[in-house]
């Protein structure tokens, strides 16, 4: 008669981690840092930038300003210096407005920023739904502080415990 087996059959842990299996990364250890302080520059940058665009949002369509630096003052005709001003109609001529330079400045540090957490996600081999949560991190106010926050340790603690993994050379 056969003896019934268990479907999945128990292996042996020889210090390999879970189930004996390997972890490997996707680079170096140097890679992996370089890519993580990469990552924590964007994430702060791209976070600040984030809640200037979310000031810069509730200004324009709150009470209908606009940030100005330079130009003249539409109303009484004198040099304006930095301030908010009106939208609609424009409260200065010429000038320089800084409310959509925050718009295009965000947005082309998001790129950047998104770029930073392809690298560090493909070096560390992670599932995608890490990389969806890294990507949040430049859409959400404050995410990207808490995020960060949370991975920069995450690849430290994998780092350290498995200091045989990123050893590829």
């Amino acid at each position: 008669m056969i003896e019934p087996q268990p479907a999945i059959q128990p292996q042996s842990t020889n210090g390999a981690g879970a189930a004996g299996k390997k972890r490997r990364f996707g680079g170096t250890e140097a890679q992996i840092r370089s890519a993580l302080k990469f990552y924590k520059v964007l994430a702060y940058l791209t976070g600040s930038m984030l809640l200037l665009l979310c000031a810069e949002l509730i200004a324009r369509y709150g009470f209908g300003q606009y940030l100005y630096v330079g130009g003249t003052d539409a109303v009484t005709g004198q040099p304006f210096g930095l301030g908010f001003a009106d939208a609609e109609p424009p409260g200065v001529i010429g000038g320089v407005n800084l409310s959509v330079t925050v718009l295009i400045v965000h947005g082309w540090m998001y790129v950047v920023y998104l770029i930073s957490n392809f690298r560090l996600w493909s070096l560390m081999r992670w599932p995608f739904t890490k990389l969806v949560v890294l990507a949040l991190g430049g859409v959400v106010p404050f995410l990207s502080f808490f995020v960060e926050k949370k991975f920069h340790a995450e690849v430290e603690a994998e780092l350290a415990a498995n200091p045989q993994a990123p050893q590829r050379y």
